[in-house]
Parts: structure tokens; sequence; C-alpha cells
């Protein structure tokens, strides 16, 4: 009798190390893709100022809109968790958006080497941080359903164990998404 009792006890024991050692993995896995989406934040961040440089060259008189994307930049540079920095990274991209749909009124500027340059990077840097936002949310759907999920449910939260935000966008990202840049040709 003795025997069966140390072996469900131990057989439980086995249960909680595999669940919590899961748990951890999972949890690793949501922090790295964190990280991965911050690195690429970090190389558009940093890729922001030559281009609002680049632009002020060509059309110095287009103060605000240039001012608009320093200070998404710095939001975006300072904002911290992702709730947080989905917003602040959701104003940058409309900020940009704006820079680039300026370019079409200056033609001298649409040719600028430099410019195609940063507007090629920046565009590519997009399409990684979209792809890390995947990664990411994919990583969090699957903790959080760990944590939710049977037995796990009865112990995560009291290990300290809690759900984690998504990298969503934000109801403006979402509506400059559905809505084209304004280009204005006029004088």
């Amino acid at each position: 009798m003795t025997w069966i009792i140390l072996g469900i006890v131990a057989a439980f024991v086995l249960i909680g190390i595999f669940i919590y050692n899961r748990l951890v993995s999972l949890c690793q896995t949501t922090g790295q893709a964190w990280s991965d989406i911050d690195v690429q934040l970090k190389q558009r961040s940093d890729l922001v100022p030559n281009l609002v440089e680049t632009v002020k060259g060509y059309a110095a008189h287009e103060r605000g809109t240039l001012e608009a994307v320093v200070a998404a930049r710095n939001a975006a540079i300072s904002a911290s968790g992702p709730a947080e920095q989905a917003a602040a990274e959701n104003a940058l991209t409309g900020a940009l958006r704006q820079i680039f749909a300026l370019a079409e009124s200056y033609p001298d500027l649409k040719a600028n080497e430099n410019f195609l340059q940063l507007q090629t990077e920046i565009a590519d840097l997009e399409n990684k941080i979209a792809a890390a936002r995947r990664f990411f949310n994919n990583a969090v759907a699957e903790y959080n359903a760990a944590i939710a999920q049977f037995p796990a449910v009865l112990f995560a939260g009291s290990m300290g164990f809690q759900p984690r935000d998504f990298f969503e966008v934000g109801e403006a990202e979402r509506t400059a998404i559905q809505t084209p840049p304004k280009v204005s040709f006029g004088s």
C-alpha cells in the first residue's frame, strides 16, 4: 500500500515538473520573440533621424510632419511592454507614411538616392517587424493557452505564470491600413 501511495505522489510530482518546465519553455519563447521585435524596432528607429535629415533638405517648410515623426520615434523608443510599444510603433508607422506620401510632392526628394535607400531599408524592416509580430503573437497564444489548460491552470498563477499581451495593431493603424495616404500635388 505504501508503494502505491509513493507511486501516485511520484507521478504527481513528475507531472508537475513536466508542466512547470513546459510553461517555463513557452515563457522563454515569448521573451525571445519580444526581443526579436525589439531588435527590428530599434533598427527602424535608428534610420528615422537619417530619413528626417534627408527630407529636411528638400521639404524644410514641412516642419509639422517632420516634428511628428521625431516625436513618434521618441515615444517608440521610450515605450515599454507590448501594449505601449504597439501603440507607439503604430504612431511611428503612421508618421513615416506621411513622410513617404510627402515625397510625392517633391520630385527631387523622390529621386534622391539616399532617400530611396532609406525608404527601401525601412520597407524591408517593416516586413521583418510584421513577421516578428506574427511569431510573437503565435508564441503568446501558445503560452496563454498552456497556462489556461487543465491541469496547468490549477497552479500556473501561483507559480507566477500570468497571461501575456499580444502585439496588436491599434485602431488608428487599422484605419491607416484601410485608408490610402493623401497625396497633394498643389503648391
